[in-house]
């Protein structure tokens, strides 16, 4: 993609044959938060903030939306996949403990033990468990079934192995889990719009976690794609995120 942008005729002209754009247009602001979330990945942009001192590796804006459908789904369980170095387990950890509910269960196909050690010994360790295995194996999905209990509400996100395969064999596995009302959470679908920048590859514009949420809703009608909106009507802009069709809501 090129772009030309004039700040003083505040203008953006894609140098794809498209018109040229008032710079403070909606139109201009999805080109350049495209062009921002593709040179801050390759930079490694994420890397750079913690949640109550465990690294978080996620776009504060993604953060910030998921919360907001924890507060309108109020789960009794979020369930996890892909733990890394822990910090989105605490997020959501922390975000359950100010609602006064809920827990959090994360599953890795390997914890290294300092993290594992950082989590167990976290001051919100309580609302934590941690289950070690391959997150779309039959005997870690019962692990995790065996953790929820009878009229549990719970909501699933999707965040180890970003392969279509693999997020298509945990949506499968995990969508028996989630609740009316509840979703699942695919997220790193930006995959597919990153396979040109410095360390992403030709096939993730097809072998990408929204590749697979596409696939899962073709033949699941109980679901549907629910993209959380602001609460405020004057902040609908496309969004600036790693997790786009991201949000699967369970209808039935």
């Amino acid at each position: 993609m090129k772009v030309t942008i004039d700040t003083k005729a505040r203008t953006l002209r894609p140098d794809d044959g498209a018109a040229e754009m008032d710079l403070y247009a909606p139109e201009s602001f999805a080109v350049l938060s495209e062009l921002w979330v593709k040179v801050g990945w390759a930079l490694k942009h994420s890397y750079g903030f913690s949640w109550f001192g465990r690294p978080i590796i996620q776009l504060p804006e993604d953060m910030i939306r998921i919360q907001e459908v924890l507060y309108r789904v109020q789960p009794d369980v979020v369930i996890e996949t892909g733990i890394a170095h822990g910090g989105s387990l605490v997020y959501y950890a922390s975000l359950l403990k100010a609602l006064g509910r809920g827990r959090v269960v994360g599953v890795d196909i390997e914890i290294r033990p300092p993290n594992r050690a950082a989590i167990e010994s976290h001051p919100l360790s309580a609302l934590i468990t941690l289950i070690e295995g391959d997150s779309a194996a039959a005997a870690t999905v019962a692990a995790v079934r065996g953790r929820l209990q009878a009229g549990e509400r719970a909501l699933v996100i999707l965040d180890s192995n970003h392969t279509r395969q693999h997020v298509l064999r945990e949506l499968e596995a995990y969508a028996p889990l989630v609740s009316v009302g509840s979703y699942m959470v695919v997220t790193d679908g930006v995959m597919g719009a990153l396979h040109d920048v410095p360390g992403g590859r030709p096939e993730w514009q097809h072998d990408n976690p929204s590749a697979a949420a596409d696939e899962f809703l073709a033949r699941h009608p109980e679901f549907s794609l629910d993209e959380p909106r602001p609460l405020l009507d004057a902040a609908r802009t496309t969004p600036v995120t790693y997790w786009p069709k991201a949000y699967l809501r369970r209808n039935g």
